[in-house]
This record gives structure tokens, sequence and C-alpha cells, in this order.
């Protein structure tokens, strides 16, 4: 049910039934756009939206789906239905190519799994290929009747060409002897008037020709002539043309007696058509829409996300103007949403929108909103918008939508949806909004589903103690002064009566003097109101950027991730190489070995064969060597990969639960021994112990090395954060020419190009000889590109122990393609 009579008028749905007939391609598809109406059956309306939904995929994936030849033959076969009547040979070529359309839209469906629904509609469709033979035996492919469909039609058309043949040749003979006789002019040919051929003749001249005058030019100058030598033999021709058409209509006839038993079957079969007319038509208006099936489910609540009102969409989209679509939620805890907002800023779309979503899904149409919304089901809609006075029944305005009110309370139950647009407006303020408060407390207690928009304050406070009920708000920017078109749950919005009025250029002490009457505990509500909005827009752009950053972090984790695993890939690739190439290293040693020995019995130990001999062991040894090398460069990328992610994860681990760097414990045993990590008292700056003389020990920072009274290092366990170590640790410290070193010092260091782990290592070299050399400041010049490469580098400087501070370099000298770092 919906209320009231002109309800599609208000809600704009005669837009979307002229753009479905529009793409008809029969009548017999308009007329199922003509009829189409509101749904409750759950089941029905998932049925056509299925079905739908499934033509749009058809558009979408499909090229050759039969759409042409859509005839109605419905009229021609109701005609038929009548013993002795018959059809006219339009309708009989219109049948048979409708129904050669219709066999190849079932071999289309028949033949494709995919589409359930309309596979099941076409399943007891029948396309009468006996039918289609008759016709293509009576009618030729121009729609005329063919020679052969009766042997007395080829007769009679026989005898008619034979006529004609006589009439025409007489005709020249009496044409030529009249222009002989200078009767009639050059060039002149015969002509029909009233199915009969004559001759052209100057009107001066017709008494000369014995015959019939049929007609004149409109001048009077030209007479049309039939000679009385062809008068008889156009007479027989006439007659054989009757005898043709009553031929013909006898082929049409008995043609009528052997379909009459099909009709039917027929009448289904085209009806099948016209189904698949209409469906094809809300499939391609969905296409226009972008509309989908959403979830379906038997029940009131919905859940709509970015839904947009289907004729406001249009119309934006051909004047280029972006369309901001809306959410709109009913819950069970929630079934009314109290709108409100400034004027002009979209309570009444919303409104309209809500209401002809829902109208045009249970009318059987897809729903331009997201595919992941829920939509629910009515039993009835009921809206009260717009002005509805009526001088011819004496109603004012707000008559009009006291008696909409009457008529909701009187009807509306837990299964109804209403929709409201400026609740309680049209009378006195204080009245209309005590009685639009009682008239919604009502409405909640009968458990009423509904969207409702509204200026007045009660019914906002109303709402905010009110279970069922919830208030929600038209977003605004007040800072440029102008409508969000977004709804936002769970406050009422503001009417920014002030601010708009401050805008338009109404003065400022008119606006202080309205600010005293209306009262300043009103006035501040407004504000509060306000204030709360801007402070939630701030919040949420703080959050919309933190998310940003996580984004990126989580995309920098997934490429380091990626690389770990393909170098994973690569170790077990070169661990199973090995352990074959070492199955054939040791049946290679256990020869060469074999050889050697008996290379050295025989020769009785002799000074230069034993020595040859273990030349050649030295040789297969140095032969085997890069193999080893190889693989440990292969295991150190592996460990540095994993001592980063596991560094990532503690980081986030620890934010995650107290928002603070974790706490470094001491190990139990506090004894320090060579090859212990420490770290200095009072600094961020952890090493490794390479050398313990008394009291005074020796602590390496990388290349860099220091040397500390013990009480100063505190001892810490294998399972928090260490120096990260190069391949130049492996070797013993080195004691450098400190002044010659600074004079040979590069303070930047050149990276673009290079992969990411030849970079680190270029970075990790230069900032230890600038700590080693104290000098204070170093630049790393990596380029701008993607950003991965600076990311790279940057992390890895917050993690190694020499690195002060890092930033970008001054814009002038290369800006953030160029990183500057202070060294400790």
């Amino acid at each position: 049910m919906i209320y009231p009579c002109n309800f599609e008028e208000k809600i704009g749905f005669s837009h979307i039934r002229e753009w479905l007939k529009e793409r008809c391609l029969s009548p017999l598809g308009i007329r199922k756009a003509d009829e189409l109406s509101f749904l409750t059956s759950f089941d029905e309306i998932d049925l056509l939206t299925g079905q739908t939904h499934e033509f749009l995929q058809i558009c979408l994936m499909e090229n050759g789906f039969p759409d042409h030849d859509f005839f109605d033959a419905m009229p021609m076969l109701h005609h038929i239905a009548v013993p002795g009547t018959f059809p006219n040979t339009e309708d009989v070529f219109a049948l048979g190519k409708a129904l050669e359309t219709i066999r190849e839209i079932l071999v289309f469906f028949r033949s494709r799994e995919q589409y359930p629904l309309l596979r099941r509609l076409s399943g007891d469709v029948n396309c009468f290929p006996d039918v289609v033979k008759n016709i293509d035996h009576l009618l030729d492919r121009h729609g005329q009747v063919r020679d052969g469909a009766s042997p007395a039609l080829a007769d009679i058309r026989r005898e008619i060409a034979s006529k004609q043949t006589s009439v025409a040749r007489t005709m020249q003979r009496i044409l030529k002897q009249a222009q002989a006789d200078g009767l009639v002019d050059e060039g002149v040919t015969p002509s029909i008037r009233e199915g009969r051929t004559v001759i052209p003749v100057n009107s001066s001249f017709k008494r000369k020709i014995n015959g019939i005058v049929h007609d004149e030019s409109a001048t009077g100058r030209t007479s049309y002539i039939e000679p009385a030598e062809v008068v008889a033999l156009n007479n027989a021709v006439r007659e054989l043309f009757f005898a043709e058409q009553r031929e013909i209509v006898r082929i049409l006839t008995s043609f009528a007696d052997r379909l009459r038993p099909n009709i039917e079957g027929l009448l289904h079969a085209f009806a099948f058509l016209g189904e698949i007319d209409f469906i094809r038509a809300k499939a391609l208006l969905a296409l226009k829409l972008k509309a989908v099936k959403p979830i379906f489910r038997n029940q009131q609540a919905f859940e709509w996300k970015k839904v947009r009102h289907p004729v406001m969409y249009v119309n934006f989209v051909k004047e280029k103007r972006e369309v901001i679509p809306l959410d709109i939620a009913l819950t069970a805890k929630q079934r009314i949403l109290l709108i409100s907002g400034p004027n002009a800023g979209g309570k009444s779309v919303s409104l309209k929108t809500a209401g002809l979503v829902q109208y045009m899904f249970q009318c059987g149409l897809l729903a331009p909103m997201s595919e992941n919304s829920e939509m629910g089901l009515f039993n009835a809609i009921c809206i009260d918008i717009g002005d509805e006075q009526s001088i011819d029944n004496d109603l004012s305005t707000y008559s009009s939508h006291l008696l909409n009110m009457k008529y909701f309370v009187e009807t509306a139950d837990s299964r109804t949806l209403i929709l409201i647009d400026e609740f309680g407006a049209g009378t006195d303020p204080t009245l209309g909004g005590a009685i639009a408060e009682a008239i919604l407390s009502n409405l909640n207690d009968k458990g009423v589903w509904g969207i409702i928009t509204t200026h007045y304050g009660n019914l906002k406070h109303y709402a905010s103690s009110a279970e069922g009920i919830v208030n929600a708000a038209m977003l605004y920017d007040s800072r440029h002064m102008q409508p969000l078109f977004r709804i936002e749950t769970g406050k009422p919005g503001s009417s920014f009566a002030f601010e708009i009025a401050k805008k338009t250029g109404i003065p400022e002490n008119i606006l202080a003097d309205a600010a005293d009457k209306a009262g300043r505990q009103h006035v501040d509500f407004e504000q509060y109101l306000l204030e709360i909005e801007q402070d939630k827009r701030y919040w949420e752009h703080k959050r919309e950027n933190v998310r940003k950053q996580e984004k990126q972090l989580d995309e920098i984790s997934v490429r380091q991730l990626a690389e770990l695993e393909k170098i994973e890939q690569e170790r077990r690739t070169i661990i199973e190489n090995a352990k074959k190439e070492a199955r054939q290293i040791l049946a290679d040693s256990n020869r060469i070995i074999e050889q050697t020995v008996r290379t050295i019995k025989e020769t009785q130990a002799e000074r230069e064969s034993v020595k040859t001999a273990r030349k050649e062991l030295e040789t297969f040894k140095e032969q085997m060597q890069p193999a080893e090398n190889k693989e440990d460069e292969i295991l150190r990328k592996i460990a540095q990969l994993k001592e980063r992610k596991q560094k990532r994860e503690n980081r986030k681990k620890t934010v995650e639960k107290n928002g603070n760097p974790a706490i470094i414990r001491k190990p139990e045993d506090t004894t320090l021994r060579k090859g212990d990590m420490v770290r200095v008292d009072g600094k961020d700056l952890s090493g490794e112990i390479v050398k313990i003389n008394g009291m005074h020990i020796t602590v390496a920072f990388g290349q860099l090395l220091s040397v500390f009274q013990a009480e100063r290092l505190i001892k810490i366990s294998g399972g928090e954060p260490r120096p990260r170590q190069s391949a130049a640790r492996a070797a013993a410290p080195q004691m450098y020419n400190t002044a010659a070193r600074r004079q040979q010092f590069k303070s930047s260091v050149d990276v673009r190009g290079m992969r990411t782990e030849e970079a680190l290592t270029k970075v990790e070299k230069l900032i230890t000889e600038a700590a080693m050399l104290n000098i204070g400041e170093v630049r790393i010049l990596h380029g701008k590109g993607n950003g991965i490469l600076r990311e790279m580098i940057r992390q890895f400087l917050k993690d190694f122990p020499a690195t002060d501070s890092f930033a970008d370099e001054d814009i002038r000298q290369g800006g953030s393609g160029v990183t500057v770092v202070k060294v400790k």
C-alpha cells in the first residue's frame, strides 16, 4: 500500500517509468512498464530483482544477446482466435520474425547455466518451429505471398503476367501510331490510372483516339485515355487481380485455421518475449543509474551505503556536477530517523531519496547504492511532503498535513515506512511543535519505521531520550557557509539561522536584537552544536591522517616481507643445490685424496711429487670457496631483514600496549665478559665488548672503539635491540691515522640507482667513519623517485647507534631528495 494517491508524482517515480518505456523494444515491454506496481511479497521481489541482476550481467559481459525483431503479435493472435477470420500478410511476416527471435533467446539461455533465474523463466516456452516453417513457405523475405503458396495462386499470377504482356504490346503499337499521327508527343510512355493502362494525350486530340477517358491533369491540358482495343484485356487483368486477392485470403484463412490450436502457446511465448523486453529495459536503466541488487532481507531494518537519488544523479551527470551519495540506516533500536539541519542542506532530498529508492526496489527495480548495502521490506510506504492546500476542499497547508497525520495514526503499524517533511510546520511553532511531539510519540509506540525532517527543538530533545528514535544532522560547513549534503547519525543538527542570516547581509544590530529575543539559552544551544561539529570534523581529519600513515607503513612492510620471502626461496634453492654439490664434492674429494695417496706411495714420497699433490688439493679447496661465500652472503641478508621485521613488530606491540618504548631489563647475570652486549648508562647507545683490561673495557659501536669504566656499562639481554653489524665486524678492529683520514673524508654519499643492501652498506660506512673522525654532520643523496630507497635508509638510521637525528635538506639544496644526518 502506498499513500497518497499521487505518491509516484511526489517522489519522482514518473521519470523512472518513462525511462523504462524508452528502453523497451516493443509494445509488449511498454505495457509491462505501464503495469509496474508496488509489491510486498519477499519472494516475488527477490525473483524480479534477481532476474534484472542477471540481465545486467548479460549487458556487461555478453555481446550475442538477440535484441532484434521484438514484434507484438498478441493483437493478431486474439483476432484470429475467432473461426473464419484471417490475418494480413504484415502480421504473419512479423509473427515469423518474432518467433525466430524467441528461438534465439531460448538457445541463448539454455546454453548458459550462469543465469539460472532467466533460464528457469524460459523453461516451458515453445518457439513453434513448424509455424515458422509454414510462414517461410507462404511469404518471401520481403513479406510478400509466394507464387508457390498454392497451385491456384501460381496459375493466376502466370495468367496475369501473360495478359499484362499482351496489354503492353498493344499499347506500344497504339502509342507509336498516335505519335506518328502527331496526336501524342515524342517520349511519352503509358501510365496507370485506377489500375488500368492509359495513354497521356493532348486534350485537343482526345476525340481522335477511340477509347475511354479515365482522368485529366490538373490544368486540363492532358487527358488519360484507355484505347478501346485494350479495354477487354485490362478488364481481364483486373478480374485476375481480384481472383489473386481471393486466393490469398483463402491461403491466409487456411493458415489461421492451422494456427488456431496453438494460440494459447503462442500467447505464452509472446508474454515471455514481453517479459524479456521489460527485464532488458530494467537492466539498461540500472546501467544508466549504476544500480545494483543489494543484500535483501525479509525484515524492516535497512542499511544503505552510498545511496543516490536516481533523478538527481542523471541530471547532475548531464551537467557534469558531483553527486554526493548518502548513508542511511534504520535498525530495530533506531526505527525513526529525525533529521535536522539548515535550510537547503539536503533534508528533503534525503527524504525523497529514501522513498523513491525503497519504492523502486519493491517494484522489482535495482537500487542505486553500494552492493554491500542491506535492503528491507515494508507493507506500506506513506509520505507527507509538499503543499496540499486546496481551495476546492477548503484545505489550508496545515490542515492538509493534519489529515495526513490522521491517516498515519489510524493505519500505520510495525511494517509501515512513513516519510514526513518539515514535521509540525505551518502553524504556531509552540503549538505545532507540541502536536508534532504527541503524534511522533504515538507513531513510535506503534513500532512504525520512518524518516522525519524538522527544525523544532522540542522534537530534537524528545528524540534524544525516546527509545526507538535517533537524531541525525545534515552536515554544514560553517567556515565556508555551505551544506555538505551528508547525514550524521547520533546528534541533532543546527539550523545555522544566525550564520546564514549574517552571510546574506542582515545587519549585526538586527541579529543581536534577534538573539536577545530568542533567548541566550537557545542561541547557546545552537552554538554548542556548531562547536561539537567543528571538533568532530577536526578529529576525523586527524584520524584520516593516521590511517594514511598506517597504510604507508603497511605497504613498506609488505614490500619487505616480499623481499624476505624471495630471499628465503633463494636460500632454499641454494641449500638444495649445495647438498647436491656437497655429494659431488665428497665424491671428488675422496677421489683426489685416494689419487694423492697413491701418487705418494708410487713415488715413495719424493719431495716434488708430494708438493705437486698438495698443490692440486689447494687448488680444489680454492674452487670450493666461492660457493661458501655466496651462501654466507644470502644468510646475512636474511638475518638483516628478519632483524628489521622483528624490530618493527616489537615497536608496534609496545605502542599498542601502552604507547611507551619498551623498558630495558637487566639480565640476571651482570658479570661482564668479552662478546657481551652492553649499554652506556644514561645514553641510548649499545655495543659489544671486544677487550677487558681490569676496570677499563673497550666497546665496539660498529667500527668505532671506545673505552669506558666498568661501572658505566650495563649488560643487556639478547632480546634487546643491538647495533647493526656489517661484514666488516668480522674483522679485527683497525687503527686509523685520524688526521689523514679527516683530510680525505667526504661528508656526503650518492646512493641513487643502488639496490637497498648496497646503499645501506655505503650509508653505514659513511656514518661510522664520521663518528670515528668526530664529524658531526653528513649528507645522503638518495633522490626522490617513489620514496622507497629514502624510506629504507631512514628506517636504518633510526636503529643505527651512531645516529643522533636526521631530516630533509633545505628545499633549495635538494629537499626530500637529500637526508642530513647528525652524528653522535
